[in-house]
C-alpha cells in the first residue's frame, strides 16, 4: 500500500513567489518607495521629490540635489479582501496582516561637481496574503509571504546644464514563505496493483490532513538607469529603467505537519487481484494509514525544493510642468514586464514528490500616473495624485495568492519643515477595485479555461499610510 500525489502543496510554491496581495501595485510590485512619491500618485520620474528618494524614482535626478541629503520612512499597507463563493453564496474574509514597507536613501552632490553619489534601500516587490482556517482555498494557499529588498549604490552625472544620466547596480535579496493545507481526498492509495483516489472511499473533498510550510531565500543582481532633461524652462522629461532580476531558490526548506482527521475506513478494502484478501479492514483509522508518510524518507518528510523566479523589469517615463507659480504637475506611464511568467519549473529533492511545471501565463501590465504638488511660502508642500493600473494576472490565474484586478489609487500627501533643515512627510492612498471572478483550485491543464475554473468573486480594497523624515545639510 502506497500513498501517491502526496503533496498538492507544491502547486502554490511558484505562485507565491510570483503573486502578491500588495493591492497598491501591479502583480506583486510595491510602489510605496517614498512618502512623497506615494502622495503624488507615484508620478515622480520627471521632477521627482526633491530629496534623496530620487535614487529610486530617477537615478539621474540626484544631480539636482546639493550637498548631503537623506530620507527615511515606511508605509503601512492595510488590506481588506474577501471571496464570495458561487454555490453557497458564503463570504470568506481574508486575514491579511498589516505590511510595513521601509525605505532609506542617502545622497551627496558637491554643487561644483558633475557627479552625485548615493545609496538606497527599498522594497519594490513583496507579498502579504493570509486566509482563515475555514476558507476552501486554503489548499492553494493559507498564508503566503514574499519579501524582497534592493540595495542600490547610485551614480548620477550631469552632462550639461539641462541633461543628466544615472546608473546603478542592484544587489537584491528575496525571502519566501508559504503555508498550505493538504487535501486528503486528492491523494491516491495503491491497493494491490491499482491506484485509487481516497475520495472514492468516501473521503470528502477538502479534508485537511496536513499542513505544509516552505521557507527559503535567494540573492539576485541587476541594474537601474535614468535620464532627466529640461526640454524648456517649464517642461522636464524623466525616464527610468529597472532591469529584471532572477532569484534561484536552490535549497528552500519544506516541512510537513500532520493534522488529525479522526476518520476511519468505512468499509473493508480488498485486494483487487484477490477479492477474498482484505488489505485494509473496516474501521481502520485514516490518520494511522497516512502517519508513516511523515516519517524520514517518506513523501511528506522534510525535504528541499528548487525553483527559479524572475522579478520583472520596470520602465517609467513622464513629463512635468512647472509653468504655474508654486505648482508642479506630472503625468507618467509605467510598464512592468510580467509576461516572463508563462510557466515555472519546480524540482524536489525527494523522488517520491514528482517535479512539475506550473502554468501562470501572466501578461505585461501598465499604469497611468498623475500627480500635482503645491508649495507654500513657508515651504510646506501639499500634493495629490491618481493612478490607474491594469492587472497582470489573466482571468484564469486569479487565485487566493493574488486575486488581482484592475485598480484605481487615490493619493494625498504633505511635507512640513521642522527644526530648520528637517522635514516630516505624510501620505495616504485609497486603493479601490471593481471585483473579479477567480478560482480556488489548481489549474491542471492549459486547456482549462477561466469559465471552467472560476467559482466565485474576489474583491479587494486597501488603505496605505506613509510617514517619513528627511533632511539636507
Amino acid at each position: 500500500m502506497q500513498l501517491r500525489r502526496a503533496s498538492r502543496f507544491w502547486i502554490a510554491l511558484a505562485a507565491v513567489s510570483l503573486l502578491g496581495s500588495s493591492a497598491a501595485a501591479q502583480g506583486f510590485g510595491l510602489n510605496e518607495i517614498s512618502t512623497c512619491g506615494l502622495g503624488r500618485g507615484y508620478a515622480a520620474v520627471a521632477t521627482g521629490c526633491h530629496d534623496a528618494s530620487a535614487i529610486y524614482w530617477n537615478p539621474a535626478a540626484v544631480t539636482n540635489l546639493n550637498n548631503w541629503t537623506w530620507a527615511a520612512g515606511a508605509a503601512a499597507i492595510i488590506i481588506d479582501g474577501k471571496f464570495v463563493q458561487d454555490t453557497t453564496r458564503q463570504t470568506f474574509k481574508g486575514n491579511v496582516p498589516t505590511a510595513i514597507v521601509p525605505n532609506v536613501f542617502v545622497n551627496y552632490h558637491n554643487p561644483s561637481s558633475k557627479a552625485a553619489y548615493g545609496i538606497g534601500f527599498y522594497v519594490p516587490y513583496g507579498l502579504t496574503s493570509e486566509w482563515n482556517n475555514d476558507f476552501p482555498g486554503r489548499f492553494s494557499a493559507k498564508k503566503a509571504s514574499l519579501q524582497t529588498f534592493y540595495i542600490q549604490p547610485n551614480l548620477g552625472w550631469q552632462i550639461n546644464s539641462k541633461w543628466s544620466i544615472g546608473v546603478a547596480p542592484i544587489i537584491a535579496h528575496s525571502n519566501v514563505e508559504l503555508i498550505q493545507a493538504l487535501d486528503l481526498s486528492q491523494q491516491s492509495l495503491t491497493v494491490g496493483t491499482q491506484s485509487v483516489l481516497l475520495s472514492s472511499f468516501g473521503i470528502p473533498q477538502r479534508t485537511e490532513f496536513a499542513q505544509a510550510r516552505l521557507k527559503g531565500g535567494a540573492w539576485g543582481y541587476g541594474a537601474h538607469f535614468g535620464i532627466q532633461g529640461k526640454l524648456t524652462p517649464e517642461w522636464t522629461l524623466g525616464v527610468r529603467y529597472l532591469t529584471q532580476i532572477v532569484f534561484k531558490y536552490d535549497n528552500a526548506d519544506a516541512t510537513f505537519s500532520q493534522v488529525a482527521t479522526n476518520l476511519v475506513v468505512p468499509a473493508s478494502i480488498p485486494n483487487p487481484a484477490n477479492p477474498s484478501q482484505i488489505v485494509i479492514p473496516a474501521g481502520t483509522a485514516i490518520d494511522a494509514i497516512v502517519a508513516p508518510f511523515f516519517s524520514p524518507g517518506g513523501p511528506l518528510s522534510a525535504q528541499t525544493v528548487s525553483t527559479r523566479i524572475a522579478h520583472p523589469s520596470q520602465f517609467q517615463a513622464g513629463f512635468a510642468y512647472t509653468g504655474v507659480k508654486n505648482w508642479e504637475f506630472e503625468a507618467d506611464y509605467a510598464f512592468i514586464g510580467y509576461r516572463a511568467f508563462k510557466d515555472l519549473p519546480i524540482k524536489f529533492s525527494n523522488s517520491l514528490t514528482p517535479s512539475r511545471t506550473l502554468i501562470e501565463e501572466y501578461n505585461n501590465s501598465s499604469a497611468i500616473r498623475l500627480g500635482a504638488e503645491y508649495k507654500f511660502q513657508s515651504n510646506v508642500r501639499v500634493r495629490g495624485g491618481f493612478s490607474g493600473v491594469s492587472a497582470a494576472a489573466p482571468d484564469v490565474t486569479v487565485t487566493p495568492l493574488l486575486p488581482e484586478q484592475d485598480r484605481a489609487n487615490y493619493s494625498l500627501g504633505f511635507t512640513a519643515p521642522v527644526m530648520g533643515k528637517f522635514a516630516i512627510e505624510g501620505g495616504w492612498v485609497l486603493v479601490t477595485t471593481p471585483g473579479r471572478r477567480g478560482r480556488i483550485d489548481e489549474r491542471l491543464s492549459e486547456t482549462q479555461t477561466a469559465d471552467q475554473l472560476n467559482t466565485g468573486v474576489y474583491s479587494l480594497t486597501a488603505n496605505i499610510l506613509a510617514l517619513s523624515i528627511k533632511s539636507s545639510f
